[in-house]
């Protein structure tokens, strides 16, 4: 068994999309080649309904997937396809574009006016860019939690783990998309298998990510490493991308860590992209927007 290494800690970035939402981006646009297959992660938070209300209205997405798991508020949501409903503090709706799909997305705040949730693209091989579009919306109740003997709790959204299994399936990517929360000072050793691609976003708490280097029998001292140049401590909107090796160790911090932990199996291919619409060519891509313009975008009734 081998720990991970760790690639890179990366701070999430401000960012404004759609109408005007103020969110934090931790990865996305650019060479994303090290997290294939995943394109990007939005995490929108906030508690000033003046910073997101205006929302993501009408727009396309064509050749790759959206999961939008929500901890905060709801979003309400419709699509050219004549879908509409609301996805409420910790449900998850996974989208598949596909061939292409003209989607607008809300967010509301809870009555205290916060909104948190998350954004997560994952592109599709070519051989399922013009697939028919999909949805899987997922109930909070429907998705498991796991708890060790520790107090780590796991939601499974997507994947398996200490035998749970996530309800959505039947992605492209083979993903796994976990919600990790470890209690203060508890050190967990989590299973990644080695051929993917995995990273781990931090959203409360902080805590320290070994790195391969490190044995598994170190001491600590306190709630963190004795040699801290052993590991990485990540903190509230820190990304940790992992090299190979199939397993991830964290050592939460004093108030506990609370982390996304994102995995899946890479595409390896060209990749032509611009804003929400995600080929393999440029020609490919040109002529998507020149379908879109021309209101011969839909392929799928």
């Amino acid at each position: 068994m081998s720990i991970r290494p760790i690639k890179r800690l990366i701070k999430a970035k401000p960012t404004i999309e759609g109408a005007g939402v103020h969110l934090r981006r931790a990865f996305g646009f650019g060479n994303t080649q090290d997290f294939d297959p995943f394109l990007l992660l939005d995490d929108f938070r906030n508690d000033k309904p003046e910073d997101y209300l205006a929302g993501f209205p009408w727009h396309p997405h064509r050749g790759i997937e959206t999961i939008t798991y929500i901890l905060s508020g709801k979003v309400e949501h419709g699509d050219s396809l004549g879908n509409q409903g609301v996805l409420e503090a910790g449900d998850v709706q996974w989208m598949t574009a596909g061939s292409g799909i003209i989607h607008q997305e809300m967010p509301r705040g809870d009555r205290d006016g916060k909104m948190h949730g998350f954004q997560l693209w994952a592109n599709l091989p070519s051989s399922l860019k013009m697939t028919a579009p999909r949805y899987q919306d997922v109930q909070s109740t429907d998705i498991p939690e796991v708890v060790d003997d520790d107090g780590t709790k796991i939601r499974v959204i997507c994947g398996s783990i200490w035998g749970a299994t996530g309800p959505v399936d039947g992605i492209a990517a083979e993903p796994e998309y976990l919600d990790v929360s470890v209690p203060p000072g508890k050190r967990k050793i989590l299973p990644v298998e080695t051929t993917r691609h995995a990273f781990a976003y931090v959203f409360a708490g902080s805590g320290r990510f070994c790195n391969a280097s490190a044995p598994l029998d170190v001491p600590t001292e306190g709630v963190g490493w004795s040699d801290t140049s052993l590991s990485e401590e990540a903190d509230n909107r820190s990304l940790v991308l992992f090299d190979r090796g199939d397993e991830v160790s964290i050592q939460a911090g004093d108030k506990g860590i609370r982390f996304l932990l994102v995995s899946g199996k890479p595409i390896e291919e060209p990749v032509a992209w611009y804003g929400p619409i995600v080929m393999n060519t440029q020609e490919q891509l040109r002529q998507a927007f020149a379908e879109y313009k021309a209101g011969t975008f839909l392929k799928h009734d």
